[in-house]
């Protein structure tokens, strides 16, 4: 920086020697003499900086001669000299207008910087100086009046340069074409100013547009140049914050070898993203887009920086057909039309410019011996503009156009603050360009229904078109506006659509570019390892968990209570499960229950019928009813184990079972011991039967159904069983059941029915070989070994069987131990009552005990 800035003033004191006090007489032209491209004089002077040529002649240094002056090459860019003299038309409307600056003739100078950074600085100390364009043959140099302000670069790196030294001595810069959001910064650009939104803004509404239409995976080319580079970083930020991922970053400038060109064009080719978001220079894009053509990539969706995107050049590259990008609004300026094909073969041979427009155009010279070393045929003067069809003849898409016009207007509006008093104007006062700058801050005004001001930053108000690239029916390719962007609008509202989008299928449905397809509702995204966040996989939502929008982060876990759908994207309620009445399960397990009731009560009936039969009064007929009683109130609670649990239920089907089972066992034992107490009573002397007569049978069946009575109080009282609703050992439905409440208490109810069972069975066991046809106990002893069997068996199965099928262990256990006593004890008889009547006497019942008498 110091050994520029070292040149610089080394430079302004040679060649502007009145600046320094060092000369005060005369100067000496150091260099040859540069003329302006286009140039007027004036009472003040506005300068111009333009890329009408995109190339700098270069020559290899030989340190034995001096340097060849600085030109331009290449072909001339018609659209460039189009906006070039789009300051030349507005200065002739400012001199022939009353309304600004009335009696006040401007001039002007314009120069050609070729897009390169020292020709830009060149016409910056040019224009700077004021010295130069006039020179005579006696090498003495007569000054003429620097500019007062300067309209340019189209660049945004030859802008750099030269706002840079115009920022030292306070020259203000106004850019019609300089994007690079860079140039805010007034710390190192005091001076400059733009009609031309920042590329902050842009960036920010081509981020906002790409998230609008879910571009989600993206490419990303630029200009490796000042434009190109600020321009993407500004982009790259704005669409990190949306959430958009770029597969890559390419970077190239037409003056790069040949070898990076295709090394860019061949990552375009072999990418899977379909959308490419393009900050280049039109110059830069061309290049590239020759390039692809050779070797067409699968079809993409190209979104253009405003640079190209509106370039008419641009549109002979079918390769971008639906592009859309944002561009200056279009705009018409009455009269400039007229003012461009106003240009006789006179007037063009006064410029060099001209002179090479009208000859390119027409391929002809305006040499006046057709023996030039061209080799072109001499223009016979028939030549006319308006058949050309040439960017400079297209004022179809006044856009970068019109931001020169505008800016010119700025400068002139500032120029008048400065010298006019009203409308009164005084040429001869002396303006400083800071008192200019000074003014330009405060300028704002409207032109053509534009308004032009300035923020603090030097900026305009951000607006823009959307433009799409539309094939129309005659196969040609136009912009079409489809949308704006406004940044003065509130946030979110910015970007709004206005049209019907072609995109580069030449349909209207949105392309597809994503690096992942979304995840859908159901499962949730999770990052592949080393891939940028939009590259993702699918994930399901882990059992019990749901997410109900797409692209979800994370899955959410469902309430205890509530179990996903099979999509996983909805808690619903789980599904209550009980033994119902309505199940298969439910309903053979009623069938058994009342059927073993029925069948109690067909024997109770029997035995009734009967009761006078020596089989029965041999039975102790009054114990006999009462176990059959028993066992049909033990079938019956079975039933109160099935249904919805309830408070009662639960209450009462442990109790009922605890309390009926304890009776039926309390009628087998005491049958039993009826037996045993029966046979001790015939052996000589024996009174055995006196204590245990049917009184002492009745209290004994009360007093062991009296205990368990007791038990069940107490459980009931203490911690009595309740409905719970056990989500364990499902989780995607609930078991309703009863929870035990205290299970010491139901256990205490089981322990003392199998206390009883057990020495049921350990007394008929002992009375089995008693002698008696229809000996009691050996039924009894089969009865109560069946019944220790399945409630021994009941409790590891009731332990691990789970939800509703631990009610169903429970009653199936009721019932087989019920239809055992049932079957052991009652059956026989019934059978010799019912099919075997002639067995039914006490001959026959007797027998065995007189055959076994000595």
């Amino acid at each position: 920086m110091n050994l520029f800035l070292t040149v610089t003033i080394l430079y302004i004191t040679r060649l502007c020697p009145a600046l320094c006090g060092v000369y005060s007489i005369s100067c000496t032209l150091r260099g040859d003499p540069w003329l302006p491209a286009l140039f007027k004089d004036g009472d003040f002077i506005i300068g111009g900086a333009f890329t009408i040529h995109h190339y700098l002649k270069t020559e290899n240094p030989t340190y034995t001669r001096r340097p060849q002056p600085l030109e331009c090459t290449g072909s001339m860019d018609t659209r460039e000299l189009r906006i070039a003299r789009a300051l030349q038309f507005a200065i002739e409307e400012i001199n022939n207008s009353s309304d600004v600056l009335p009696g006040i003739a401007l001039g002007y100078q314009i120069y050609d910087s070729c897009a390169s950074v020292p020709m830009a600085i060149k016409v910056a100390f040019q224009l700077t100086n004021g010295f130069d364009r006039v020179y005579n043959d006696t090498g003495s140099c007569a000054k003429s009046a620097a500019s007062a302000a300067v309209i340019g670069e189209s660049g945004s790196t030859p802008s750099i340069s030269m706002s840079r030294i115009f920022g030292r001595f306070g020259y203000p810069q106004v850019s019609h074409s300089s994007t690079c959001a860079c140039l805010s910064d007034k710390r190192q650009y005091p001076t400059f100013f733009r009609t031309i939104p920042s590329d902050h803004h842009q960036a920010a509404a081509l981020a906002r547009m790409v998230k609008h239409f879910g571009w989600m995976w993206i490419g990303a080319v630029r200009s490796d140049s000042d434009y190109g580079n600020n321009g993407m970083a500004s982009f790259l930020k704005a669409a990190e914050e949306e959430g958009i991922c770029v597969e890559y970053s390419e970077a190239y400038y037409r003056t790069q070898p040949l070898t990076k060109l295709k090394r860019v064009a061949d990552v375009i080719r072999r990418s899977t993203a379909r959308v490419i978001v393009a900050f280049m220079a039109s110059g830069d894009m061309k290049i590239l887009l020759e390039e692809l053509r050779q070797q067409p990539p699968p079809p993409l969706q190209w979104i253009g920086s405003e640079t190209w995107v509106t370039d008419p050049g641009m549109l002979r590259f079918n390769l971008c057909i639906g592009a859309v990008g944002f561009g200056i609004q279009r705009s018409v300026i009455p009269g400039f039309r007229d003012f461009l094909l106003d240009l006789s073969p006179e007037e063009v041979l006064k410029s060099p410019l001209l002179t090479e427009f009208w000859e390119s155009s027409f391929s002809c010279t305006l040499k006046q011996q057709t023996g030039s070393s061209s080799g072109l045929p001499a223009c016979d003067g028939t030549q006319d503009l308006r058949e050309l069809r040439i960017p400079y003849t297209d004022t179809s898409q006044l856009r970068i156009t019109n931001l020169v016009y505008k800016a010119t207007y700025a400068i002139a509006h500032a120029i008048h603050a400065i010298v006019c008093n009203g409308m009164q104007c005084d040429k001869n006062i002396t303006i400083e360009p800071k008192q200019v700058f000074e003014q330009l801050k405060k300028v704002n005004f409207t032109k053509n229904n534009n308004h032009v001001s300035f923020d603090i930053n030097g900026d305009p108000v951000a607006t823009y078109e959307l433009v799409n690239w539309q094939l129309q029916k005659d196969g040609s390719i136009d912009f079409i506006t489809v949308g704006h962007y406004d940044a003065a609008q509130p946030k979110g509202q910015e970007f709004s659509l206005s049209g019907a989008i072609v995109w580069n299928d030449g349909g209207e449905k949105v392309p597809v570019s994503v690096c992942s397809e979304s995840c859908p509702p159901g499962t949730r995204k999770a990052v592949q390892k080393g891939r940028p966040v939009c590259c993702y996989d699918c994930i399901p939502c882990a059992d019990g968990e749901i997410s109900n929008e797409t692209d979800s982060l994370g899955c959410h876990t469902c309430h205890p209570e509530f179990w996903p759908n099979k999509e996983k994207n909805k808690c619903l309620p789980k599904p209550v499960e009980f033994l119902s009445w309505d199940e298969i399960l439910g309903i053979i397990l009623s069938a058994f229950s009342i059927a073993g009731s029925l069948v109690a009560l067909s024997m109770a009936l029997v035995f009734y019928r009967n009761r006078a039969s020596p089989i029965v009064k041999a039975n102790n007929s009054e114990l006999s009813f009462l176990l059959l009683f028993s066992l049909t109130l033990c079938f019956l609670c079975s039933l109160t184990f099935i249904g919805r649990p309830t408070e009662w239920s639960c209450m009462l089907r442990h109790t009922a079972f605890g309390i009926t089972f304890v009776l039926c066992i309390s009628c087998v034992l005491g049958k039993t011991l009826v037996v045993l107490m029966a046979f001790k009573a015939t052996l000589p002397g024996s009174n055995v039967m006196k204590w245990f007569g049917p009184v002492q049978q009745r209290m004994s069946v009360l007093g062991f159904t009296l205990v368990q009575v007791l038990i069940c109080v107490l459980w009931l009282t203490i911690s009595p069983p309740f409905p719970f609703n056990n989500m364990q050992h499902y989780k995607e439905k609930v078991i309703l059941e009863c929870s035990l409440g205290s299970t010491v208490g139901f256990w205490a109810v089981l322990g003392y029915i199998g206390l009883l069972a057990l020495l049921c069975f350990v007394l008929a066991f002992l009375a089995r070989k008693l002698p008696d046809n229809f000996n009691e106990a050996k039924f009894i002893t089969f009865s109560m070994l069946i019944f220790c069997a399945v409630w021994i068996t009941f409790v590891p199965a009731y332990v691990s069987s789970p939800g509703k099928f631990t009610v169903a262990v429970e009653i199936f256990a009721i019932l087989a131990s019920s239809f055992g006593l049932i079957i052991c004890i009652f059956a026989p008889k019934c059978f010799i009552i019912v099919f075997r009547p002639e067995q039914n006497t006490k001959k026959h019942l007797m027998g065995k005990v007189q055959s076994k008498s000595p």
